[in-house]
């Protein structure tokens, strides 16, 4: 009767173990974006960024071991970088009146992105047939999709430059390691990772920008 009792504290510690570091980590992604705002555009640009709250998600979704716990983990550290940044913004004290709009978006996108980038990671590491190379994909999307939008957006071409090579390179890298892992179709990876960019821009200039738009007009 104790094995059985210590056997579920154990099962029951771990995922709350995943969840507190995943949360912790978040925060600390939240925090160190508002920090380095105004430091050197390349540490700026590498917090201050979609593609780098939701590519640590799929990293974090990678190191869990089950697939809902990685779901779960991927919402919540969405919610915690949201929760890290307007906290920080707060106790630096410019958070302004339209901030809450704001922060309202940004929680909605991130429960909508954490955990399908947290699935992703975990996929592409621990999951089965060729819905692997689609997972990386989804992953690549992040990154090309938002090179996309600093480019025909925003018309900032050189930080898109970047960015579009270093989604290619993440494109490469992902279907490499499904390659070398033997996952079925794993070149779907590459072929769906362009689309799914352009996909990932036009949410983001249709739906995001629109929601972002009416919230600080």
């Amino acid at each position: 009767m104790a094995t059985a009792t210590v056997s579920r504290r154990d099962t029951l510690a771990a995922p709350v173990t995943v969840l507190a570091a995943t949360a912790a980590f978040g925060l600390l992604l939240g925090w160190a974006t508002y920090a380095l705002h105004g430091t050197t555009p390349l540490l700026e640009r590498a917090t201050n960024s979609v593609s780098a709250w939701i590519v640590w998600t799929a990293a974090a979704g990678a190191l869990i071991r089950t697939r809902p716990l990685a779901v779960r983990g991927g919402a919540l550290m969405m919610l915690t970088t949201c929760g890290g940044y307007y906290a920080a913004s707060t106790f630096g004290d410019t958070f302004g009146a339209g901030g809450l709009g704001t922060a309202a978006v940004w929680t909605v996108a991130g429960l909508a992105g954490g955990p399908l980038l947290g699935w992703a990671g975990w996929t592409v590491r621990r999951g089965q047939g060729q819905t692997r190379a689609v997972a990386g994909a989804v992953i690549a999307m992040v990154v090309l999709g938002e090179g996309l939008w600093l480019g025909l957006g925003l018309d900032y071409w050189g930080e898109a430059a970047v960015f579009l090579a270093v989604g290619a390179l993440l494109t490469a890298l992902l279907t490499v390691y499904l390659a070398r892992a033997r996952a079925p179709r794993y070149w779907l990876c590459a072929v769906l990772a362009p689309v799914c960019g352009l996909v990932f821009y036009l949410a983001e200039k249709v739906v995001l920008d629109g929601l972002l738009g009416s919230v600080t007009v």
